[in-house]
């Protein structure tokens, strides 16, 4: 049993009164993680089926992370760009060499990636492709998300994280998903620099495209010299069963954008990849942070990696992603309270037979957590399922187990 002098009602009631509200929790307290599981102050367990939005790939805690962590806490831990340290050129070799490109920048958080590729992108077009100054365009596909500073905004078609926040930052242009056509119209604009997506669009409800959709759209951006960047901030790292989901489609982005799970959720570590055509436009003083590429991050980052592979947790990810659909299929015939599962590997929704703006998805999860499984709607009445990698398959199917239980007991 977890000693907690509070409540979990009492703590809630603190966060409710003293910080913004910003989010709208599940009411549950977390005080503990473990590989799949987490407990909440009152010692009930958990399998935890969002990662952090997947930045707990390799699940809670990971032993090997953690090391690296404690470790370099106790050595060093933040000397800023202004002078070298004995991590940041290890990391950067190991990482480039992982995934195969020339280049890293390192920084934080997930939408500091998006904002550096923004800006290689706006620079490479003016240096290297020769749009006018202040001309370029970047485009991106309706229902995306990758963050909420006013850039991520202003490229954003969703008018909860939009609106009140104007005026909004020009050179952006959206276009439907998953559509070439869109896409082919909108690169005859020679003034076009870049193309941001998402393989899968995460935040949106687990919009997966059309097969060879991000192969095609890759060949289309390279015959018309624009720059494909791929935003694998949630999708990477494992997470749908390939090491990059853009690995599905083998080809390599002109730009990589990684965040969440490239730490093992331990603490904020992300990475813009590209070679020197791109990235070497990059002067000092032209881009930056204060922790970016700090040892303590740079040895977690690296630990993190190594347990991808050395778990082989794209596989696991695969494997039980094709069982997990399977499962839900299932379900899905002995109901009509779901009408359909999608995903990759293991980032998965279903989808509620309901209305976005009712509460049937939201009251199932409350179910769920009382069953003992954490999730979180999005978009209303989608429901995404996102366990650690490390996941068993028997783990698996009690999770299912759970799931079915709680959709087919459940009453609106």
């Amino acid at each position: 049993m977890i000693q907690t002098q509070l409540s979990s009602a009492e703590i809630i009631a603190i966060e409710d009164k003293y910080n913004a509200h910003n989010y709208h929790p599940l009411p549950v307290v977390l005080a503990k993680g473990e590989g799949v599981y987490v407990w909440d102050v009152d010692g009930k367990q958990y399998y935890d089926f969002l990662s952090a939005y997947s930045a707990v790939n390799q699940g809670h805690c990971h032993p090997k992370i953690i090391q690296a962590l404690t470790e370099q806490a106790n050595i060093l831990t933040l000397t800023s760009r202004a002078f070298y340290n004995n991590v940041l050129g290890e990391f950067a070799q190991y990482i480039t060499q992982y995934f195969g490109y020339e280049r890293v920048l390192p920084m934080n958080t997930g939408v500091e990636g998006g904002e550096t590729a923004n800006k290689l992108c706006r620079k490479w077009a003016y240096q290297v492709k020769g749009v006018p100054q202040n001309e370029a365009i970047i485009l991106f596909a309706e229902n995306n998300f990758w963050g909420r500073t006013l850039a991520a905004v202003s490229s954003s078609s969703d008018p909860v994280a939009k609106n009140d926040f104007g005026p909004y930052l020009p050179g952006y242009q959206l276009i439907p998903y998953n559509d070439l056509n869109a896409l082919e119209e909108a690169l005859k604009n020679p003034n076009v620099a870049g193309f941001m997506v998402e393989p899968i669009q995460g935040e949106a409800g687990v919009v997966v495209p059309d097969d060879g959709y991000l192969k095609k759209a890759y060949n289309m951006c390279k015959a018309n010299n624009v720059l494909f960047i791929a935003d694998e901030v949630q999708t990477g790292l494992a997470r749908t069963g390939k090491m990059l989901a853009c690995d599905y489609e083998d080809f390599q982005p002109d730009i990589l954008i990684l965040g969440k799970a490239l730490s093992g959720g331990v603490l904020p570590v992300s990475a813009v990849l590209a070679n020197n055509e791109i990235m070497g436009i990059l002067k000092p003083g032209e881009h930056g942070s204060t922790y970016g590429g700090n040892p303590l991050s740079c040895k977690v980052a690296i630990a993190a990696l190594e347990v991808l592979r050395e778990e082989n947790l794209s596989e696991n990810a695969f494997r039980l992603g094709e069982i997990f659909r399977e499962r839900m299929n299932q379900m899905i015939a002995k109901t009509d309270l779901v009408k359909l599962v999608r995903g990759k590997g293991l980032l998965n929704a279903i989808i509620i037979n309901d209305s976005p703006d009712s509460q049937t998805a939201w009251n199932l999860c409350l179910a769920l957590k009382e069953n003992g499984l954490l999730a979180k709607p999005t978009h209303g009445n989608i429901i995404r399922f996102a366990p650690p990698l490390v996941m068993t398959e028997a783990q698996l199917h009690e999770c299912a187990d759970i799931i079915e239980k709680t959709v087919l007991e459940f009453k609106k």
